[in-house]
């Protein structure tokens, strides 16, 4: 139990310099180190370490960081431009559903009628009318998967 203990204050000390924590445990850990000497000198040491690993002049071309910022902002603009995108297509999925749902009733009435003057089976009419329901939602998938294959092949360049 007694390793549990300091298990966590190891834990919530890492979580504390990365990105911070709750008043709770801000105040548990608080007092575990003012209870135990050898965490407090651990966070101690750890404390000094990182001021000296800051402190450590790191000399970065000047064209790198530019190169850096430009990529990061293109694939920034990339993400805004396909959550955009996404959002329209859930959005005409959605209206499409909805649509599909109050007008299958008359599409299968219309089926029924084309296939009485045709003469033609009930397979086919079943057929004809999951195609009719399936063909623009294949043309769609296949739509998305080649916008997909065009950013990622202008990506690669």
């Amino acid at each position: 139990m007694n390793e549990n203990v300091h298990s966590r204050a190891q834990q919530l000390f890492a979580q504390l310099l990365v990105e911070g924590l709750s008043p709770s445990d801000q105040a548990w850990l608080d007092a575990h180190l003012r209870e135990c000497a050898a965490c407090s000198r651990e966070t101690s040491f750890t404390r000094e370490l990182l001021a000296a690993l800051r402190g450590v002049p790191v000399a970065v071309p000047r064209e790198l960081a530019a190169r850096t910022q430009v990529r990061v902002r293109l694939r920034a603009r990339e993400f805004a431009e396909a959550s955009g995108s996404n959002a329209l297509l859930w959005v005409v999925t959605a209206a499409s559903w909805v649509l599909g749902i109050f007008s299958a009733p008359l599409v299968w009435r219309a089926f029924a009628w084309v296939g009485a003057q045709l003469n033609l089976p009930k397979l086919v009419l079943e057929l004809g009318f999951v195609l009719w329901w399936a063909v623009p939602a294949l043309i769609a998938v296949a739509i998305v998967l080649h916008q997909r294959a065009v950013r990622n092949g202008a990506r690669s360049l």
